[in-house]
């Protein structure tokens, strides 16, 4: 019997099947083992050794491996063909060595897509484990573990609230935050821009001001409405007519298909996925036999797959859409290896799969796939220039005419940031000494913008530009600093939160050569060097471990203090601008004598006065140099007073223990907060009365997510604080209701995909719904989820039958029973007594 493993159940249920008798496919559920987290994981004095520890959570499948590898005379690694797969394998073949249950054959395996045809080729060429691979693993895995065990506790001891630091983590976070620096930094100008809209065999066309008495006009040109409104005149006097015309044909070639980074990218730009969420997806489409290994940087697919595409095209379009030769692509990004295909859908003449955010998926890796083997577009680009009799002024207008859309016609590649296009605008057909009719003429004032916030799209993109980092992991990396609460997300674009911001400065303030862009990148060729064979796993380690180890050691030696005035030194341009009246930027603005400094404090960072306790001047580390002041404690009346805290402004009544405390919510303005206002949040929770069906209580409140309706452990979301006191019986029944209605899987108030019939024993009607996590046939009673890969309205009665049947087999899904540990008692120990 032949032992086959692989990463996840849905991979070994696909492959058992096309292996057939003689094989045992058995799935690892990814890693099997990691480093422990504690010290002494990675022993820099013992060559780096690494002590391995099972997961806890992975002992029933090792168990399984391990009963089957005894009764095996071949085990057959077929994990996935990448770093991270090699490991696995790696690892499983170790514990497996280690029960001494190895089967005498070991062999590994590697395919790019989970077919028939591309599993059983695979199983004809084995090949031994990538010993380079693993090493790199290894050199990775050792890397990260050192910096985030060695950096973390100093976060810790050093900077309170600093939850921990990481070798590509803290890289990335420092993007963000420079990039707000930027923003802080960036100083709007002013500028004009004068413009006329003329018309031409009826159609409009606009034409903006390039030339004014023999100067170039250029987009900061005209800086204020005086300008402005003087060159506006001159347009407006002015007879134009046409100088020349000057038509330019151009081609515009499709991207390559999708990589790792860049479907996280357009992922993000044109279905708005989380990259996190866009790589379960992938998973599930690849583990679904739906499309190839994703997890990759290159960019060229396989010559079959080459001309199904070509095959494809000529199709769906026809042979003018089909380029003469097939397209080659080669990789842009820093530090790519281009080990594996491209991203591609595994059979071309399959347009759709999946439903849900699935199919959307699978559509932009089809349509990206299939367009890069498409025609290029040919486009033809129009400049028209006019000038005025008198000679005075210039007026340009441009305009674009797609001749033939080639790959345009199916895919257009989204932009990360809006761009001005006027290019694109239409434009009648003119010739030299033409006047068109002058209908308007505008001068519209404009500011210079600072550069974006990142989005997730733009961070990958850029992250992959500076080659930090591998594609592989820049999902887990973003979402780990949404996690460690570094960075916010508003509007899809990344902000750093004040705590960001201090690790960020900490870092930079005392290791700078650890969250350089360059060193990083280094680091990752490096690595690169060690998976291709060309430098040693322990050699790399040694020279990183030789240089950061008594850098920390020097930081850690630092007091705290002293660690918080070297960051005050260092963030004192952000703290303390420079108010430009040559006032001093520190001077206490409640008291007028003290200076301003940065304080470390037990929730973290905060400014405050060095007249304290007799100025109780403070203000919140982020907030910035033009914050207003707070003066401490305001009493309110009625015995509530307004207080600042860690999480921002709240009220608070009593004293110590028996005081009683409530956050003022985002949507109460501070500067309308009235004593009846202050009054109702603290009187929270509030009691709306008794229900009409059920006699228990109708509360409503604000909680961690917002206000919210309870009523016998069931709860409804309100939009508002205002609805939290306004909210009336009927209002609060209804909504309770409306909740209800919507929980769990019911079916009676959506529209089924399909309708498929009744069952042949039951008599009950079977539908194919959409629920949270896909599309599922049901009865009414009994739930049953369809293949990933199935079209839910394709599915048959016979199919939907047997689905539900299956289900109704098992029965209904055993719940975990909790065990409830009983207390010891609790024994006295006598004090011992001073010596």
């Amino acid at each position: 019997m032949k032992l086959v493993v692989v990463e996840s159940p849905a991979k070994a249920k696909t492959i058992e099947a096309y292996l057939g008798p003689g094989h045992k496919v058995l799935a690892s559920y990814g890693h099997v083992r990691d480093l422990p987290p504690k010290d002494g994981s990675v022993d820099p004095d013992a060559g780096f050794a690494m002590e391995w520890e099972p997961y806890a959570d992975k002992a029933k499948q090792l168990k399984a491996i391990t009963d089957a590898a005894k009764g095996a005379d071949t085990l057959i690694l077929a994990t996935d063909p990448d770093r991270e797969g090699e490991a696995i394998s790696w690892h499983v073949q170790e514990v497996l060595r280690k029960k001494k249950a190895l089967p005498a054959h070991v062999e590994r395996v590697t395919f790019n897509a989970i077919t028939k045809t591309a599993v059983l080729a695979a199983m004809k060429a084995p090949r031994a484990l990538d010993e380079d691979l693993i090493d790199a693993y290894r050199a990775r895995r050792a890397l990260d573990y050192l910096v985030g065990f060695t950096l973390s506790p100093i976060l810790w001891r050093k900077l309170p609230g600093a939850k921990s630091a990481g070798r590509v983590q803290s890289v990335a976070l420092r993007l963000i935050v420079d990039r707000e620096r930027e923003i802080e930094l960036f100083r709007a100008q002013e500028y004009w821009s004068v413009s006329a809209v003329f018309e031409s065999d009826a159609t409009p066309f606009n034409a903006r001001l390039v030339g004014l008495d023999g100067k170039k006009i250029e987009r900061l040109s005209i800086g204020d409405k005086g300008a402005a409104d003087a060159a506006k005149a001159v347009v407006e006097a002015g007879h134009f007519t046409v100088g020349s015309v000057e038509t330019k044909p151009f081609t515009r070639n499709p991207p390559p298909p999708f990589t790792t980074s860049t479907l996280q990218q357009e992922a993000a730009r044109k279905l708005g996925f989380a990259a996190s969420h866009t790589m379960r997806l992938a998973q599930s489409l690849y583990e679904d036999g739906l499309i190839t290994y994703m997890r990759t940087d290159g960019v060229q697919m396989d010559g079959e797959a080459i001309s199904a595409a070509r095959r494809a095209i000529a199709d769906r379009y026809d042979a003018g859409y089909v380029p003469d030769k097939p397209r080659m692509y080669t990789a842009k990004a820093k530090n790519a290896q281009e080990a594996h295909e491209a991203i591609r859908p595994t059979d071309f003449k399959r347009q759709a799969g999946g439903s849900g955010d699935h199919a959307r998926l699978y559509g932009l890796i089809f349509n990206r796939a299939l367009a890069s083997q498409m025609a290029s577009a040919r486009l033809e680009r129009t400049t028209v220039e006019l000038s005025d009799g008198a000679g005075r002024a210039t007026l340009r207008a441009t305009g674009q005419v797609t001749l033939f859309p080639g790959y345009l016609a199916l895919y257009e590649e989204g932009r990360d940031d809006k761009v001005d296009d006027d290019e694109a605008a239409k434009m009648p057909l003119l010739k030299a000494g033409d006047a068109p009719a002058k209908r308007s003429v505008d001068a519209v004032q404009s500011f210079t913008q600072p550069p974006p916030r990142y989005s997730e799209a733009s961070l990958v993109k850029r992250m992959e530009e500076l080659g930090i980092g591998r594609p592989s992991t820049y999902a887990a990396t973003l979402q780990t600093l949404k996690d460690r609460e570094y960075v916010k997300l508003e509007k899809q674009r990344f902000t750093p939160e004040e705590s960001g911001r201090l690790v960020t400065a900490f870092l930079e303030r005392f290791f700078e050569r650890y969250v350089d862009y360059d060193y990083t990148a280094g680091l990752e060729e490096g690595l690169d060097d060690v998976s291709g064979g060309r430098t040693g796993w322990q050699a790399l380690l040694e020279a990183f471990w030789k240089d950061f180890k008594p850098k920390a050691g020097e930081v850690m030696e630092q007091k705290p203090s002293e660690v918080t005035a070297a960051l005050d030194e260092f963030l004192a341009p952000f703290l303390f601008p420079d108010k430009g009246d040559g006032s001093d930027p520190r001077l206490c603005p409640l008291c007028g004598t003290g200076q301003l400094g940065l304080r470390g404090g037990k929730f973290g960072a905060f400014v405050a006065c060095s007249n304290y306790p007799e100025c109780k001047y403070t203000r919140q580390f982020g907030q910035g140099g033009d914050a207003a002041p707070s003066e401490g404690p305001q009493e309110i009346g009625n015995g509530i007073t307004l207080k600042s805290g860690r999480f921002g402004p709240y009220l608070e009544r009593g004293e110590g223990k028996e005081a009683k405390r409530a956050s003022i919510p985002k949507d109460v303005p501070m500067e309308g907060l009235t004593l009846e206002t202050a009054v109702q949040l603290m009187s929270l929770p509030r009691e709306i009365g008794a229900h009409p069906e059920t006699g228990a209580m109708i509360s409503a409140s604000i909680g961690r997510y917002g206000p919210y309706l309870v009523h016998d452990g069931k709860y409804a979301r309100l939009s508002s604080t205002a609805e939290v006191f306004e909210t009336g019986m009927n209002a609060a029944v209804a909504k309770l209701a409306d909740a209800a209605a919507g929980g769990g899987r019911r079916t009676g108030g959506r529209e089924p995909l399909a309708v498929l019939g009744v069952h042949p024993v039951s008599g009950k009607e079977l539908k194919v719904m959409e629920g949270r996590f896909g599309a599922y046939v049901t009865d009414g009673e009994t739930h049953a989820t369809l293949p990933k890969s199935a079209d839910p309205k394709a599915v048959t009665l016979d199919a939907g039958v047997v689905l539900i049947d299956e289900k109704a087999a098992k029965g209904p899904a055993k719940g975990k029973k909790k065990v409830v540990k009983k207390k010891a008692p609790v024994k006295k120990v006598a004090a011992k007594k001073k010596a």
